[in-house]
């Protein structure tokens, strides 16, 4: 892959785009801009889970130590061999303001609330759960996946008390005309059975740009570990050239 440039950082991390992309759909502020509200007031003290949130197919009470959740299958044959094209099962879904491939083999296969969950015990259901679990952050309901995708700890804790500070947008018109780029590609660059690294390859009016993702396998599903700063992602990179090195969705 040719020279990458790295997007340089100012002010808090939380104010920055490349933070507030966990705190929604990733590709909404890769271009110039971003949410249209980050001053909402919430009160960030106590739990900063909600406590109304219920516990869910995935939260600590409910989940298994070891195997699936009740009713949560997936075709994991491809076993640890990492991907060499996308799944050739892929739609396209919109879940509130993002546009997600799903596969009917390596999930996201249940649906439980506000939740899309059950992904494939292989790289192809890592890639798949670093996409569209952070997808699931720009709306009200981001409190029921955070607890429940995002692996428990201060990261989290971060994320969170940031995350209450941007407006929550449920639909793609309450975005304005923020440009909005789309996802195109992914690479694993790291896989064992417990966790994997995924990068993520974006689509904007100005070309290519990347980010990476951690997930962990923990209660029998997938979940975003989050970085030490609260944010879901690394930083974004902006390409300079091709998409060289990145499987390709193929849309």
């Amino acid at each position: 892959m040719r020279r990458q440039r790295r997007t340089e950082p100012s002010g808090p991390y939380w104010k920055q785009r490349n933070w507030q992309l966990s705190a929604g759909f990733l590709a909404v502020v890769v271009l110039a801009g971003g949410f249209t509200a980050l001053t909402s007031q919430h009160d960030t003290g106590g739990d900063h889970m909600g406590a109304a949130v219920s516990d869910g197919p995935l939260s600590g009470t409910s989940a298994p130590r070891a195997g699936r959740p009740p009713g949560c299958h997936t075709d994991d044959s491809g076993g640890d061999a990492l991907p060499q094209s996308a799944p050739k099962d892929i739609s396209w879904h919109t879940l509130g303001i993002a546009r997600v491939p799903v596969s009917g083999s390596a999930g996201p296969t249940r649906t439980t609330g506000s939740l899309r969950w059950c992904f494939a015990h292989t790289p192809i259901g890592a890639v798949l759960a670093a996409t569209v679990i952070p997808s699931r952050m720009s709306g009200s309901d981001w409190r029921a996946v955070a607890r429940q995708q995002v692996v428990a700890g201060h990261g989290r804790d971060l994320f969170s008390i940031q995350r209450q500070t941007v407006a929550d947008i449920d639909r793609a018109e309450q975005a304005g005309n923020t440009a909005v780029a789309s996802y195109a590609g992914f690479s694993v660059t790291s896989y064992t059975a417990d966790a994997a690294n995924v990068r993520l390859l974006l689509r904007t009016g100005q070309g290519y740009a990347a980010t990476a993702v951690l997930v962990r396998w923990s209660n029998g599903d997938w979940k975003v570990v989050p970085n030490a700063d609260g944010s879901l992602h690394s930083q974004v990179t902006t390409i300079q050239g091709n998409a060289n090195g990145f499987i390709l969705w193929g849309v």
